[in-house]
């Protein structure tokens, strides 16, 4: 069986082929560091390591690329409300980032890429876009995209520029909104005196980058004008992704990403998760709850990446209870390592091949824990060759 995958943009289960033989390049959208990391926002970044982890275990090499946004509406913003520099201000989040991913056993992506180091790649793509018609300059010196211009707008969504109402044309200056007020969206941003110190000076004047020209210039740089999957959030679907294929396809006229792979919204008790209501969560929330980070990775597998999943802290706590369980079978099994078993290595990747099941295949530990006529042995060879996936750190303990 091939491996298959569901991508958004054909809205079905395609068998995944790679632009170069054996070879994957790989684009994880990133945090936006203004705050710390919720576990909503962690889901996207454990589904996109168990993605990475799976193709690598498939015989691929991957080259994965993951994006700091550390220039946008929100770090402004939230960096003048602390009285910070914008960079003093991005870089404590970052680092708390980084402590994040250590935490759930995250591999480290291969290039990490922040906004502010390329101003320059941002600015070319810009400029080209201006030279082949499709964005134009208003008045106060920022730069729009006409989506118009694009005959295939709204492709990755579904959105269908005829269903446009007539009172919502005209231009975005705001980075994030949805479809009922789509409009032709900010490339470049004038500066003004809300932006304070942030802003550059370059050929299209005094500004700063609009965030969905960010992934476009440090995609292309690091993986090429085409490459083979972008992940992300389903929230990051319209406008963000959208845009990215949008401007990038108009600069280059060639297929941007081949597989868009999105992971569904994680609710708390049933509902979306904020501050207001008393249901959001960061990982320090969990871990001061006494539920170790990797029993939040756990508890994912559980689903499928792209269904919905409610977040309670009672499932949670049962996760809890799954992971120490696991960690004491696997422990039990003694020091020696014997033979991945063929049959289960089987059942795993058929599993995994299935738009990657996790589910199916992380019940395959609780048979193989219980399984009387495999040896100890080979039990903990067949857990270490999985968990080469699923990175639990079996092989730390």
């Amino acid at each position: 069986m091939a491996l298959k995958l569901f991508n958004t943009l054909s809205r079905e289960k395609e068998e995944f082929k790679s632009i170069k033989d054996r070879e994957v390049g790989l684009y994880t959208c990133g945090p936006t560091v203004y705050s710390y990391a919720h576990i909503g926002n962690l889901r996207a970044y454990i589904f996109g390591d168990m993605l990475k982890r799976y193709l690598k275990y498939s015989g691929y090499n991957v080259k994965h690329v993951m994006n700091i946004t550390d220039v946008d509406d929100k770090t402004i913003r939230e960096s003048q409300n602390e009285n910070k520099s914008l960079v003093d201000f991005t870089s404590f989040y970052i680092e708390a980032f980084f402590k994040d991913l250590d935490l759930l056993n995250i591999v480290k992506a291969d290039i990490y890429t922040k906004a502010t180091s390329f101003i320059n790649e941002m600015v070319k793509l810009i400029e080209i876009l201006i030279e082949k018609g499709f964005a134009y300059k208003t008045t106060d010196g920022s730069v729009y995209f006409d989506i118009h211009k694009d005959k295939e707008y709204g492709k990755l969504s579904g959105f269908d520029l005829k269903d446009l109402k007539e009172n919502a044309l005209g231009r975005l200056k705001n980075d994030e909104y949805d479809k009922e007020n789509a409009q032709d969206f900010a490339l470049w941003k004038a500066w003004d005196e809300k932006d304070g110190d942030v802003f550059w000076e370059t050929s299209l004047g005094k500004g700063r980058p609009g965030w969905h020209i960010e992934c476009s210039a440090m995609s292309m740089k690091e993986l090429g004008e085409s490459f083979d999957i972008h992940t992300g959030g389903v929230d990051n679907i319209f406008p963000h992704h959208e845009n990215e294929i949008a401007q990038s396809e108009c600069v280059t006229g060639k297929e941007f990403v081949k597989y868009w792979m999105h992971n569904e919204h994680l609710l708390v008790d049933g509902k979306k998760m904020s501050k207001s209501l008393g249901n959001f969560y960061t990982l320090k929330d969990l871990i001061e709850k006494g539920i170790d980070p990797l029993a939040f990775r756990l508890w994912l597998y559980t689903s499928n990446y792209s269904t919905k999943v409610n977040f309670t802290l009672e499932t949670i706590k049962g996760a809890q209870v799954a992971l120490e369980r696991l960690k004491k079978g696997y422990i039990a099994l003694g020091d020696g390592i014997g033979i991945v078993d063929v049959n289960y290595k089987t059942r795993f990747v058929e599993y995994m091949d299935d738009n990657l099941n996790t589910a199916r295949a992380l019940s395959l530990v609780w048979e193989i824990l219980k399984n009387k006529e495999l040896s100890p042995t080979d039990k903990k060879a067949t857990l270490l060759d999985f968990d080469k996936v699923f990175g639990f750190g079996l092989d730390k303990i």
